[in-house]
This record gives structure tokens, sequence and C-alpha cells, in this order.
């Protein structure tokens, strides 16, 4: 109880900090990816709380957790039967400052616990990343930079680059790696988005929950593409609608030096997912 307690704090003093001014945001998500051996099925909440500080500096933190389920009713074998949930809470703080007038950077810190059903210190992996951004005309921004990440599941060093595009007012493009989108909005309650991103996760398993005694995490990871719809459905409420495919889905055991031991051939999937959101 005391390690859980600890480990909460640590996610939590950041946003408990924060003052009541500024943009907030809280969200429920439900989202399913079948594949042709294994159904994936995940909800999450978030709070989001974004500050200005000064007039070039403002912060950002994001608090969420997730519950994913994992439905093994294809596959025969029994020793599937203790790897069917994960959780996750996870931090992210951001910083982003001026460097000069058309050029920023950005600075996130991301604590997240990933595991099965005990919560331990060692389930604990800071994640983060470093941005800079410039804008080049009053359209085009480029973005370049370096995070720790976990988009292709176990926690790895990555590029982050994109150039933005602001066609027109209803009308914006990001290309990119690991994540790429193009927005459209016809009026104040509607956008579409088509999004393609690199994306994974991964999480501790416990001691006693492995086909393997060597087995130390689980990892997932896929690069998804998706047609996404925002309504708001009056005042502050937005509901969100996503439907996709994801492609070279990987599900794998892996020991302690993230080697794979083993592979559970999900094969790959479509992606449905259902949310609503608070925004002021």
């Amino acid at each position: 109880m005391k390690v859980r307690f600890l480990i909460c704090s640590l996610f939590l003093i950041s946003f408990l900090g924060l003052k009541a001014q500024g943009n907030f945001s809280a969200a429920v998500n439900f989202k399913t990816e079948p594949t042709e051996k294994i159904n994936f099925s995940e909800t999450s909440i978030a709070v989001f709380y974004q500050k200005k500080i000064g007039t070039k500096s403002k912060i950002a933190n994001t608090l969420e957790y997730s519950n994913l389920k994992v439905n093994y009713e294809l596959n025969s074998y029994n020793f599937y039967a203790d790897q069917d949930k994960f959780n996750q809470v996870q931090n992210k703080f951001e910083y982003s400052s001026e460097i000069a007038e058309k050029t920023k950077w950005k600075l996130s810190v991301i604590p997240t616990a990933n595991f099965q059903s005990k919560l331990d210190f060692s389930d604990v992996t800071v994640l983060g990343s470093l941005e800079i951004s410039q804008q080049i005309s009053s359209k085009l921004s480029i973005t370049a930079g370096a995070g720790r990440t976990s988009i292709f599941g176990a926690p790895k060093i990555t590029p982050i680059v994109a150039f933005d595009y602001k066609m027109n007012e209803k009308t914006d493009f990001r290309i990119g790696f690991p994540d790429s989108k193009i927005s459209y909005s016809n009026n104040d309650r509607n956008k579409f988005s088509l999004t393609n991103s690199f994306n994974g996760n991964f999480y501790h398993l416990d001691e006693t929950s492995s086909i393997d005694d060597n087995a130390e995490k689980a990892i997932l990871s896929q690069m998804t593409s998706a047609l996404e719809y925002e309504r708001n459905v009056g005042g502050n409420w937005f509901l969100h609608f996503k439907a996709g495919y994801d492609f070279n889905k990987k599900y794998n055991l892996l020991d302690s030096s993230n080697h794979k031991i083993y592979d559970y051939t999900t094969g790959n999937g479509y992606v449905l997912g259902i949310g609503i959101k608070y925004k002021q």
C-alpha cells in the first residue's frame, strides 16, 4: 500500500500543483482492436491542463489511466490465462517557450507505470522528448527533435520530425514521424481528421505471469491509419469517433535485455473507438 501511495504521488505532484486557471479538459475513451488471433480492448481516462507563464512560456499536464484487456478466445493454449489485463498510469508534463521570435522549444517528461496487477517501483519508467520548432512562413513550420518513447513497444530513443502547413482557416496538414495528420473543419462544431501514427506500449509482467521464466515485458506496437471525427454536441461537450486499421501489429514477450523470446503472431486488424470529452 505504501509503495502504491508513493508512486501515485510521483504522478500527481505536477498536476495538483497547478492553479485552477487556464485551459482544462477531461476525456473518457473506449477502443477495440480485433485481430486474426487475439482481440484487444482498451478503456482510458485522461485529465489535461495547460497554462501560460508570462508572455513566452506555457506549461501543460496530462494525467491518464488506461486498462487494456486481451481476449485469447481464438487460441487454445491455456498459458495465456494470466495475461488478459494490463494497466498504465502516466503523467505527461510539458514546458514550451520561445527562443526567438520564430523559434520555440518544448520539453516533455513522462513518468509512466505499466503493470499487470502488482504495482511496484520497478514498474516505473521515465519517457520524454525535446523538440525545436521553426516558423518558416505564416503557414509553414518545421519541428525536429528526439525522445525516449514506446512507439515501437520497448522504450528507446526515436527521432521526431514534422512539417506543419496551414492551407487555410479550415484545413491543416502535418506530415512527419511518428505522427501525420490532415484536419478539416467545415464549421465550429465539426472536425474531420485523417491520421497515420506509429504507436505502441509495454507492460512489466508479474513474476508468475509468463510462459517463460525469462519474460519480463509484454510489448505491443503497430502503425495505425484512421479516419477521426470530433463533434461539439453542445456547450463544452465533444464526442469523438475513430475508425481505422493497424498495420504490422506486433505483440511479443521480451527478457530483461529487451530480446524477443516469444511472438504471439496476432496478425493485423481494424480499430474502432469512441470517446467523450469536456473542454473549457
